[in-house]
């Protein structure tokens, strides 16, 4: 599962089972219609899931929540993410954060 900062300042949360291979994709045109259309796009988090369904639900999970609870996510705030959180979890159900590097 990642996020991905794109030229016009939004969020996109996507799912993939090799992250370098998508992230390159979306940064050069091959990606989602709304990567497309907002070049270019810098990977901003990553988590790694051992099962691609967990992934899409996390997702999809994120997808659901507000631009500064994203924000909280990306920046590694969870306090912040707690007191942004409406209901329900705030942590990653099973999913390991994942150290990257924006490449240019």
């Amino acid at each position: 599962m990642y996020i991905l900062k794109c030229a016009n300042g939004s969020y996109y949360t996507g799912s993939t089972t090799d992250l370098e291979m998508r992230v390159e994709e979306h940064r050069n045109g091959l990606g989602a219609n709304f990567t497309r259309k907002h070049l270019p796009v810098e990977l901003v988090y990553a988590e790694e899931f051992s099962r691609i369904e967990d992934a899409f639900c996390r997702e999809k999970q994120i997808q659901g929540w507000t631009r500064k609870k994203k924000e909280a996510l990306i920046a590694g705030n969870f306090d912040k993410l707690k007191e942004f959180a409406k209901a329900g979890s705030t942590g990653s159900p099973g999913g390991r954060w994942v150290e990257y590097r924006s490449v240019p």
